[in-house]
C-alpha cells in the first residue's frame, strides 16, 4: 500500500513520510478520545499535563502517531505504525507530532494556517 496524501493544513493535517509512504496526521475528536483512552488521560487537560514534563514513552509515541495517522485517514493498527518506525525516525516523527498539536491547540494567530 502507497499512501501519497497531500496534506491540508486548513484542516489540520500535517505529513509524515514513514519509507516510501506519505502520511497525513491529524488530530479528530475520535483520534484524541484514543489518546486519552491509550495514555489513561481523564481529559485533553489531563493530556496536556501528562507531556508538560517533556517526558513520553515509546509506546506513547506508538499511540499517539497511530491516532493521529488513523485521524488522518489511513487504515494502520498501532502494531503496524510501530513496526515502520526505527530510531531514526524517531526525531522527524516527534517533530510532526509537536506541530500537530502546536497548529491544533496553539494559543497564537501565528502559529495557526491562514483562513482559506
Amino acid at each position: 500500500m502507497k499512501s501519497q496524501h497531500m496534506t491540508n493544513r486548513h484542516r489540520g493535517e500535517v505529513s509524515l513520510n514513514l519509507g516510501a509512504e506519505r502520511f497525513a496526521l491529524r488530530l479528530s475528536l475520535q483520534a484524541l478520545a484514543e489518546i486519552e483512552a491509550a495514555l489513561g488521560a481523564g481529559d485533553l487537560q489531563g493530556l496536556g499535563e501528562r507531556f508538560a514534563g517533556g517526558r513520553i514513552a515509546a509506546r506513547d509515541l506508538v499511540a499517539l502517531l497511530g491516532a493521529a495517522i488513523r485521524g488522518g485517514g489511513a487504515k494502520l493498527a498501532d502494531e503496524e505504525v510501530a513496526s515502520r518506525i526505527g530510531a531514526e525516525d524517531l526525531p522527524r516523527a516527534v517533530a510532526a507530532l509537536a506541530d500537530l498539536f502546536a497548529m491544533s491547540f496553539g494559543t497564537k494567530a501565528s502559529e495557526r494556517p491562514p483562513a482559506p
